[in-house]
């Protein structure tokens, strides 16, 4: 609760909004990221492992030397196992919403807005998406802070775009248009059962890092594609038209305002059949 009325102070009011401005910069968000990977960190850890219901015991690493190797721990193995084709998978643990992309329109909430374009730079690869499927993952602080890929690939250089860093919640998405302003990066992955899918890492409020592990190259579905540092961020899928199938009750619950739970390597739908 403290948390919504401080995010609802910032972008509701004037004076909000002034102090807002600076709490966005990535400026900001390096100092408290350099603070975080200091052992002075570590009396945060225990605080923020009790007041978000995390198990510590499903994950490696313990003890942490920081609160960022806290925050970006590795889960063990095991513990998320990838669905078998011909499903398609959750790349991370997160709330999701899906959208249907309305020619390169996306509306995530009511009054936010954004086409394919606008998001990836307008990089030409965005008209393979025209009346496609656009999933957002959002992952919370308590969410595991890895992703995966979603498939055998061949993928492309990771592009970043540098931007703000505004909070991902949905108290932000009605005042800006947060997932093409915030600093974010992509990659485009000619995928062996999906087409070419395109993933986008979006920073968020206090995100000092998106941390991606590979550059161009062959991957494995499943394998770990990157993290984020600290704070709330997103994840977005980007599908062509007919290559997945998704059951209609995700996208009724995203039209109703709800957002599904979802773990790493969950099937959350399937190849479309030739």
């Amino acid at each position: 609760m403290k948390n919504e009325r401080m995010l609802r102070f910032l972008y509701h009011t004037a004076a909000g909004r002034i102090l807002l401005r600076p709490l966005c910069s990535r400026g900001v968000s390096r100092l408290c990221g350099a603070f975080l990977n200091t052992r002075l960190s570590r009396p945060l850890i225990a605080p923020f492992l009790k007041n978000n219901g995390i198990d510590i015991a499903d994950f490696e690493g313990a003890p942490f030397a920081n609160f960022n190797a806290c925050f970006s721990r590795r889960i063990k193995d095991g513990l998320r196992p990838i669905a078998p084709l011909p499903a398609f998978i959750a790349p991370c643990d997160a709330l999701l919403s899906a959208y249907r992309i309305t020619g390169d329109t996306v509306i995530p909430v009511k009054q936010s807005r954004f086409t394919v374009a606008a998001l990836l730079g307008d990089d030409p690869v965005a008209a393979r998406y025209v009346d496609g499927v656009c999933l957002v993952f959002r992952l919370c602080v308590q969410h595991y802070h890895r992703y995966h890929y979603v498939d055998d690939a061949v993928k492309g250089e990771n592009v970043f775009i540098k931007g703000k860093l505004h909070t991902v919640r949905p108290i932000a998405l009605r005042e800006v248009p947060v997932f093409v302003e915030n600093c974010r990066e992509y990659t485009v992955m000619d995928t062996v059962h999906f087409g070419t899918v395109t993933q986008v890492e979006v920073g968020a409020l206090l995100v000092g890092r998106i941390c991606n592990r590979d550059g161009a190259g062959e991957v494995k579905r499943g394998a770990e594609k990157g993290m984020f540092l600290y704070g709330g961020s997103t994840v977005i899928l980007l599908l062509e038209k007919g290559r997945v199938q998704f059951p209609e009750t995700l996208f009724a619950a995203t039209a109703d305002g709800k957002e599904t739970p979802v773990r790493l390597g969950e099937a959350i739908g399937e190849a479309e059949k030739a």
